[in-house]
């Protein structure tokens, strides 16, 4: 894929429990944006499928799925979308989360996407972020979120191999914003950094 044929993305970053599924999904709903989670890509996968019993393998585990089936699924998944024209390249602006998630990831995602902003959601209260994922767990029936040990795990993999992510891409391009709030609260601060990016993408578009 060429430079003028990449994806024109905006990433949602952070800790597991740091809001990126309820900001992305939100965003998702206005028009001009499309998000994709990762996480619920794999979540709907079959679970008798080849690729599906190596997925629940790893997050059962609270491990990543390696890098290349993740960007396999993801590949497909984007272009069942396009197809589909439910996502419309030229126009919306692609949100992701949960994908990178290694900074191997990042550099085989370089052939497909080009990122305008990343969206870093910071929590540094590791406590209440267990909390979060626990009451969500029990609200949604996720079993990836239901146990403590694998939580922990979860942050573990994360600090080790997720946030180097952040190192791939310029600082320019990173914003950080407080996940700690009310999910109004958070997302009016998202907003206020993403509106000039579509803008621009619209500006561009035309």
């Amino acid at each position: 894929m060429n430079k003028e044929q990449h994806y024109q993305t905006i990433l949602l970053f952070g800790a597991p429990g740091a809001g990126k599924g309820t900001q992305g999904k939100i965003l998702g709903s206005i028009p001009g944006f499309f998000h994709l989670s990762c996480g619920d890509v794999f979540r709907t996968f079959d679970v008798a499928s080849e690729l599906g019993k190596i997925v629940y393998e790893y997050s059962s585990r609270g491990e990543l799925v390696p890098d290349e089936i993740t960007i396999k699924i993801w590949q497909e998944k984007i272009h069942n979308h396009t197809v589909l024209n439910l996502y419309k390249r030229l126009s919306d602006l692609l949100v992701l989360d949960g994908i990178p998630r290694s900074a191997n990831q990042a550099e085989l995602m370089d052939e497909h996407i080009d990122v305008l902003r990343v969206i870093h959601l910071v929590c540094d209260n590791q406590d209440e972020m267990i909390k979060r994922l626990r009451r969500r767990a029990l609200k949604e029936n996720r079993v990836d979120d239901a146990r403590e040990d694998v939580i922990r795990r979860r942050w573990e993999v994360y600090k080790k191999e997720t946030q180097p992510v952040l190192d791939h891409y310029p600082q320019s391009l990173i914003s950080t914003v407080d996940a700690i709030g009310s999910p109004a609260e958070v997302l009016q601060n998202i907003l206020k950094i993403v509106i000039p990016v579509q803008n621009a993408h619209f500006a561009h578009a035309v």
